[in-house]
């Protein structure tokens, strides 16, 4: 994060613009929009402010500018053509710890202006550090498409509730799951609809309703294979409605970020030959935190139920009484292959596939050879790159070709992607020399012919 969004409080506080053309013009008006008391320096102004000067909406000082007129300033603007004076601005707000902006110069400002969505009192925010503001109004534009006006409306009478919600519940959580349990329902449908004393008087009702304590309850949230624009809504809305986040190795930190940001976060990962936290523990974690009414995130990479040992925690949770949700994700085969241009099944190439586990256990992999290798079958190997000549020489040695096409997809749909792609015979080697870091999946098969016709990702990203 290259800026601390902050809302300023700058209801009649003196506020100074310098510059009287069109751009300090469009400054002045958001500044009065937050209540601003606006002063501009300029020798003159443009027709827009002389108008708001005459009325006596802003003040005018029709003179050069000077630094004496930053004292008492809460926020100074510099909008002129002059980069001297621009320069000169800047250094003296800074001196004075006075928030600065110049317009189109990044390196002199001490704040930006973002693109806003106004609800007020809801302020959507969009910025892109200055880098691109054209794709920040563009940004603002998609947002102010999809939310509703309402929600103004719905904030002010929700704002309305809060003294009587924090008498009725002492405990934080529990208002905030009150809160949750309220725009969940038909409150908010009510708002937009324009009925806001029906949802009023519903709000009065929820909180005369004298309901059990909060119980807890488990979400298992496939995060797909590491690219954040994978998750379904359902993951993305129960991510942040969590307490508490237990999450593996292979969650990306683009993933995590989109979890509640005040929910603690506890990594439970595993490594080859290393565990920091045993399953068994994970189960007992889940278990403790959930009775004790939180709402408890397991986020996983790829699918709770492929690889994912979800299973057996869900198995414990059912024993143990406690509430929870299972929700898919992209499975590394899937999202991996499709990135790398591989269709894990083809008409012409391959009519069924199969995923198992290349984990080494005491040097050995213990796999139903025989049914992995069938005609016109896809395999799929998942945490295959430590012994991955042992499992090319096995497929090998139980009927495929050694020029059988093979592939290695490394940290699969992100930015970071790397696809090696050879056969049975060299891919080990061609490894061996190619700087790879995990997650890695191997696909093995005829299907793997099309990468190089198929690879969108790579073109993409290549431009």
């Amino acid at each position: 994060m290259e800026h601390l969004p902050v809302f300023l409080d700058l209801r009649d506080r003196r506020c100074l613009v310098v510059g009287g053309g069109e751009v300090a013009a469009r400054k002045v008006a958001l500044l009065r929009q937050a209540g601003a008391r606006v002063e501009v320096v300029a020798p003159r102004l443009a027709e827009g402010l002389q108008a708001q000067a005459a009325a006596g909406e802003i003040t005018h000082h029709a003179m050069p500018y000077a630094e004496s007129l930053l004292e008492d300033a809460v926020l100074v603007v510099a909008a002129t053509d002059d980069v001297d004076l621009n320069r000169r601005v800047s250094r003296a707000a800074r001196a004075r710890n006075i928030p600065v902006n110049v317009v189109d110069q990044p390196a002199l400002c001490s704040f930006i202006f973002p693109s806003i969505v106004d609800r007020a009192p809801v302020t959507i925010a969009v910025s892109t550090g200055g880098a691109s503001p054209v794709l920040a109004r563009l940004l603002r534009a998609h947002l102010e498409a999809v939310i509703p006006a309402g929600y103004g409306r719905l904030a002010r009478l929700l704002g309305g509730f809060r003294e009587r919600v924090k008498a009725r519940f002492a405990d934080g959580r529990e208002r905030r799951r009150f809160w949750e349990r309220i725009l969940q329902g038909p409150v908010t449908e009510m708002v937009f609809a324009g009925r806001e004393r029906e949802a009023a008087e519903l709000i009065r009702r929820s909180l005369d309703d004298a309901r059990p304590p909060f119980r807890g309850e488990v979400y298992l949230v496939g995060a797909g294979p590491g690219d954040p624009d994978l998750l379904t809504f359902r993951a993305l809305r129960l991510m942040q409605q969590a307490d508490i986040v237990f999450y593996d190795r292979l969650v990306s930190p683009e993933i995590l970020a989109m979890a509640r940001r005040d929910a603690p976060r506890y990594y439970v990962g595993k490594k080859r030959n290393y565990h920091s936290v045993r399953q068994v523990e994970i189960n007992r974690l889940l278990v403790e935190h959930a009775r004790a009414g939180k709402k408890v995130l397991r986020l996983k990479g790829g699918d709770p139920f492929i690889f994912g040992r979800g299973g057996e925690e869900i198995e414990s949770l059912s024993r143990e009484g406690i509430p929870f949700q299972v929700v898919p994700g992209i499975t590394a085969a899937s999202g991996c292959a499709a990135y790398a241009g591989i269709p894990l099944t083809h008409r012409d190439h391959a009519q069924s596939v199969v995923f198992v586990t290349g984990h080494l256990r005491d040097g050995r992999l213990n796999l139903d050879w025989d049914k992995i290798v069938q005609p016109q079958q896809t395999i799929v190997i998942y945490m295959g790159l430590t012994g991955l000549d042992l499992i090319c020489r096995e497929l090998v040695a139980h009927g495929l070709a050694p020029e059988t096409p093979a592939a290695l997809v490394a940290q699969g749909t992100t930015p970071r992607q790397q696809v090696l792609v050879g056969s049975l015979e060299t891919l080990p080697s061609q490894v061996l020399e190619a700087e790879i870091h995990a997650p890695t999946l191997v696909i093995v098969g005829e299907v793997v012919r099309l990468h190089d016709t198929l690879a969108w990702y790579r073109r993409t990203e290549d431009g």
